[in-house]
């Protein structure tokens, strides 16, 4: 029937398509959003292209959440959704009163919103905070796009008018244990008091109040602290705030409240791997998965892919570049696996003609390697090997050292400094042994004291023969490099980091007008909006281009022609200049693309340091953003400054603290 009234409403059949789509209701389909996008495009008879996009839309989005509609089209979609044919026929759905509250406006709005948050307030759903952040929408180029920076959020009218129904509320419920003074309704359970500041903690999170979000949730867990949703609010807060630490211990807490709970026990896991705690992430997510003594290999057998980047990134960030390889690899392997896949079930999709099945098998095959999985991990492998390529003496420290031109003195002291290496190498790997020994004697211990099983009958323990990815370390970085930007430039196209990273291994391998066209690329789809990371590069090229030409004349005039275009006319120090300005007149200028002004200010030698240090400390925590990692990122740029910035250095640790007080 799905397919039916998709190919109606392309053939314009729309009267059809609607019948079609009424009978899918009558099915028990009233909660599929894709559904009720069908039907909407089949009522207002939009044209095709429209259609097949509202089709594609996930969650709760509809074609009234995807595009501006007119005043004539809402009315029309109110007529049957909420006096009319639809809520006839599905009155109890919930899906259908929530898409009553993205077609009102003003104060219907506002009592849509309000009868809809006392329903689910009463039933205590922790979801509600972030179902309604998806009504704060903004019309971009005849595209509804949802706000997400704490700045705009805060200035979307649909937040302060949540804000004001749930203050009311918390205020009337704390006096009279009822929504309203005037409500004629008997008196409401605590719990609803609970899960009232609950929202409210949470509308104090996607605007940036970290401070007073935290001291809710602290009110929360005094009236009940077994509440495991408020743990994990609490520890998105303090995670928010730069600590990470904290929010560690919070969820930990909380899953101890519920240890059958996956999801918590997977978020703890998260919240571990990026406080650099790999060791005790692995006991926590090892509580559900099947093992003997070796959870890893289980996880990736389960081709557990989030597990594995978490990890990845957690050991790329304590330098540890052969670990990280092997992890980011693994998720490389699982997607060749998902392709070699599709074989298999060539011949069983066909036997049992599940072929609608196997066509959405196929378009998926076509984009596999265009996944965020896939380029998460691509990422993450360019990354390590750009940087090993320009620390090459990270790969060299094992490789015995050239004696034959030392002298006697050197050589000893060279010989005694490989000794040491040795040594800690040795003792690296037996501490790793011992805790792989520890691992099985507690899987042992956990089967009733009985041993592995070790004839060939049972399942035999895969042997890692390079644990510690050393082979992966031997490779050419830049030509592994080369080879994950090319797969990203082909199936990822449409994202902006894809030629980020193309970019960066094109002026490592020293081609011009590829990095070139990385940028435009980049630019075009970043289009109008300030991007931190595109500026950074356009800089880097401008200052690199002498260098990069190389002795072509075809390939030094197309450089020096497009790279005109790409700094708008004028020199690098002149598009510098141009972004101060455009700086100094919107104080809500990104914060990320601030610092990125400030480097390129002392890079070039557009200003001095005082103006650099200005660029960030002036603009203040007030703009677009702002974040702790990003706050943190602004410090190191600032002491990099040297001395002439310490002054600004100390004045915006202390503007940081008035927003973050808890980040270490």
């Amino acid at each position: 029937l799905m397919c039916r009234a998709k190919y109606q409403l392309k053939l314009g059949r729309f009267q059809d398509a609607r019948e079609t789509y009424m009978s899918i209701f009558k099915r028990g389909a009233s909660e599929d959003y894709a559904v009720h996008s069908g039907y909407m495009c089949s009522l207002l008879e939009m044209d095709g292209a429209i259609c097949e996009e509202a089709l594609t839309l996930d969650g709760t989005g509809t074609l009234a959440t995807m595009m501006p509609l007119s005043s004539e089209q809402k009315q029309k979609l109110m007529e049957v959704y909420i006096n009319g044919e639809l809520s006839n026929e599905i009155p109890r759905s919930h899906a259908l009163k929530r898409i009553q509250l993205t077609l009102h406006e003003g104060d219907d709005l506002k009592n849509a919103l309000d009868v809809y948050c006392r329903k689910l307030l009463k039933k205590g759903a922790p979801s509600l905070g972030t179902d309604l952040s998806s009504l704060y929408l903004v019309d971009k180029d005849g595209r509804y796009e949802r706000v997400t920076d704490p700045v705009d959020v805060k200035a979307h009218p649909t937040y302060a008018m949540i804000v004001s129904l749930v203050e009311g509320y918390i205020s009337s419920l704390s006096s009279c244990s009822k929504f309203s003074a005037d409500d004629d309704d008997t008196e409401e359970d605590p719990s609803t008091q609970l899960w009232t500041w609950y929202l409210r903690a949470v509308l104090h999170e996607v605007s940036g109040e970290l401070t007073e979000g935290l001291e809710l949730v602290e009110k929360c867990l005094e009236h009940t602290p077994t509440g495991v949703d408020l743990y994990e609010l609490k520890a998105r807060l303090l995670k928010a705030s730069g600590n990470i630490k904290s929010a560690v211990e919070c969820l930990d807490k909380g899953r101890e409240l519920d240890k059958q709970d996956r999801y918590i026990n997977n978020q703890t896991t998260k919240y571990m791997l990026q406080a650099g705690m790999e060791d005790t992430a692995l006991e926590r997510i090892s509580l559900f998965t099947k093992h003997e003594g070796n959870p890893e290999q289980n996880l990736y057998d389960m081709q557990c892919s989030w597990y594995e980047l978490e990890l990845a990134a957690c050991l790329a960030k304590k330098e540890d570049w052969g670990r990280s390889l092997k992890k980011y690899a693994a998720v490389v392997k699982h997607f060749d696996d998902f392709h070699e896949d599709q074989f298999d079930f060539h011949s069983y999709c066909i036997r049992k003609v599940t072929l609608r099945a196997y066509t959405a098998v196929l378009r998926y095959e076509d984009n596999l390697w265009g996944q965020q999985y896939y380029g998460q991990a691509a990422e993450g492998i360019i990354n390590v090997y750009l940087h090993l390529h320009d620390n090459p003496t990270i790969t060299k420290e094992e490789e015995e050292p050239d004696y034959s031109s030392m002298t006697a003195a050197q050589r000893k002291k060279a010989k005694a400094i490989q000794r040491k290496k040795k040594k800690a190498a040795e003792k690296k790997a037996a501490e790793e042994a011992e805790k792989q020994m520890a691992k099985e004697a507690a899987a042992e211990k956990e089967n009733g004291g009985k041993k592995k099983n070790t004839n060939n009958k049972g399942p035999q323990a895969v042997v890692d023969p390079d644990p510690f990815g050393k082979e992966l370390l031997q490779k050419d970085p830049l030509e592994e490099a080369k080879k994950y930007s090319a797969i990203l430039s082909k199936y990822a196209p449409n994202s902006i980091k894809t030629w980020l990273l193309q970019y960066d291994v094109a002026v490592r391998r020293g081609k011009a007008l590829m990095a070139l066209q990385a940028l435009f690329k980049a630019r075009a789809l970043a289009g109008n909006t300030p991007n931190s990371d595109i500026f950074t590069r356009t800089v880097d090229f401008a200052s690199k281009v002498e260098t990069l030409k190389g002795d072509n004349s075809a390939v030094q005039e197309v450089v020096a022609s497009e790279l005109s275009v790409l700094l708008n006319g004028g020199s690098v120090s002149d598009y510098v200049a141009s972004a101060v300005e455009d700086v100094k007149k919107n104080r809500l200028t990104d914060l990320s693309y601030r610092v990125a002004i400030a480097k390129a200010i002392a890079l070039t030698k557009t200003s001095g340091v005082a103006d650099a240090a200005a660029i960030i400390v002036d603009g203040g925590i007030d703009s677009t953003g702002v974040t702790a990692s990003c706050c943190k990122e602004a410090l190191v740029a600032l002491k990099s400054f040297g001395n002439e910035a310490g002054e600004a250095s100390t004045k915006w640790s202390e503007i940081v603290k008035t927003k973050f007080p808890l980040m270490v």
